[in-house]
């Protein structure tokens, strides 16, 4: 356990934790955004706890057959190899009984070596019955009655389960409307002072859908929550016909942002009346630059690793040395390609890397929409493409894309190399970003709230080819950081 500050914690509450695909409690960009605050915490010394559920079975791992139908295979993990389980447990009221809590333990350290802890809560408990031993075994689970136990565990569990361990918190940051039970707890702690616990909350909304948030029916909640604050107060905070996690949030928060500013101005339509900052996202440097690269940082820009605004001074770095450093990176993930897919990529072929989640508004095809255009420019050998990312398991859109891109590679073969990749992870990642010749992102305006990916290949000196959405806005000058597709927002 570790001990508080006299000026107190920021407790940082998140649904997902991406750090090692060794530890599967992670399913995409939430995840891989919340493991690089932790490091930037460590780095910057803050008074800092994260807070997460354990996914014993994961999210699951991706099978792809050949001709791109994806399977799912959980894959279940031994927590005990990689966290500390600590000797306290906290109990929550879920439709009527008790059900207890149990924590884990691992510091998140960056490159300073400050430890960050971060709390993994479990419900796979000897004193619990069956069901609830299941709460926290899957991630992003479909049913939606586990689903809002989970955000209880998270949100209602988290704040009683820092409180046994001792920590005193001074601010509690929800990112997500998961987490807006944090809020509800608080309620209740400070009997019914909405602005106490808005003094106390930040809330980061990630989506610029309204479909895709949290909402639940009241008798749900009523059945589960038991309670715990009366349901007049929900509706109020929450929303009167259905509770809406997001608003839940937005409405006990002091302080609430969006993650770019084009998304900020998104949300703000979505929840008119809500004053919703921009504070985009950032990427931790150090984890998202490849070996060859990082040998040339260091040795150019010393220091770079502490404090990443080094990294504007990279004109310094011969142009020779950058591209021979690009190359090692391409080739390791050429070989990695060709030996896991069966192929063969060349190395001297233009390399467009696209890999994010496969969900409609992505638009995984996009690229592939005129296949004579692309024959013609890529014909003879000049043009190849590695593809991947997941489908979640319910959605039939997502996973008819993946199918639709397989169909699409197999027309272009003997004209362009294509190939699209299974089981999309942090280490397969890192290979892509910094690998390929051209990062390429197709989304759907105004859906990409951020779209962190790009950035990683930036670093790493790879070229974006990207629709002006989320973060590109703000990072796109045409022809030297990349190019845009499309037209502006406005």
């Amino acid at each position: 356990m570790q001990a508080s500050t006299s000026n107190g914690v920021i407790a940082y509450f998140v649904m997902e934790v991406g750090l090692s695909s060794r530890i599967p409690t992670y399913s995409g960009g939430l995840g891989i955004l919340a493991a690089d605050t932790l490091r930037a915490a460590s780095d910057l010394n803050l008074p800092f706890v994260g807070v997460t559920l354990l996914y014993r079975r994961g999210y699951y791992k991706q099978i792809l057959s050949p001709d791109g139908k994806q399977m799912e295979e959980f894959e279940d993990w031994d927590p005990s190899e990689h966290l500390i389980r600590l000797p306290v447990e906290v109990s929550i009221e879920l439709e009527g009984r008790g059900v207890r809590v149990g924590a884990w333990k691992m510091d998140v350290r960056g490159v300073s070596g400050f430890p960050v802890p971060l709390i993994f809560l479990d419900t796979n408990l000897d004193a619990n019955v069956p069901e609830d031993r299941e709460i926290t075994s899957f991630l992003y689970v479909d049913d939606r009655v586990c689903r809002l136990k989970q955000e209880a565990v998270l949100g209602i569990g988290g704040v009683r389960m820092l409180e046994a361990l001792g920590y005193n918190v001074r601010k509690y940051h929800m990112n997500e409307g998961h987490t807006s039970l944090v809020a509800v707890e608080l309620l209740r702690r400070c009997e019914m002072d909405v602005e106490e616990v808005k003094r106390r909350c930040v809330f980061t909304t990630h989506t610029p859908v309204q479909s895709a948030n949290d909402i639940y029916p009241y008798h749900l909640v009523n059945s589960i929550l038991d309670g715990i604050v009366p349901e007049d107060v929900l509706r109020k905070f929450g929303g009167h016909d259905a509770l809406n996690m997001t608003l839940l949030g937005l409405n006990l928060s002091g302080f609430a942002n969006g993650v770019s500013k084009r998304h900020s101005g998104v949300a703000k339509q979505l929840y008119p009346g809500h004053d919703i900052k921009a504070v985009t996202n950032g990427v931790y440097p150090y984890a998202w630059v490849c070996g060859s690269l990082r040998a040339l940082y260091d040795r150019y820009l010393p220091g770079w690793s502490s404090e990443p605004e080094i990294l504007s001074r990279a004109d310094l770095i011969p142009d020779d040395e950058l591209w021979q450093a690009h190359l090692e990176a391409k080739r390791d993930l050429i070989d990695y390609v060709n030996q896991r897919a069966s192929t063969n990529l060349s190395y001297e072929a233009l390399t467009i890397g696209f890999a994010r989640r496969a969900t409609g508004y992505k638009r995984h095809t996009l690229v592939f929409s005129d296949l004579g255009r692309l024959k013609k420019i890529g014909g003879g050998g000049r043009l190849q493409i590695v593809m991947a990312g997941k489908a979640h398991r319910n959605d039939i859109q997502g996973k008819e894309m993946i199918e639709a891109a397989h169909r699409c590679i197999r027309e272009l073969s003997g004209h362009v190399k294509a190939v699209y990749l299974e089981n999309y992870d942090i280490d397969l990642a890192l290979k892509m970003v910094s690998g390929c010749d051209l990062w390429l992102n197709t989304p759907l305006p105004p859906y990409e709230a951020c779209g962190t990916s790009g950035m990683k290949a930036a670093l790493n000196g790879v070229l974006n080819f990207s629709v002006l959405d989320g973060w590109w806005i703000e990072g796109c000058i045409e022809g030297v950081t990349g190019w845009a597709i499309g037209p502006p927002p406005d």
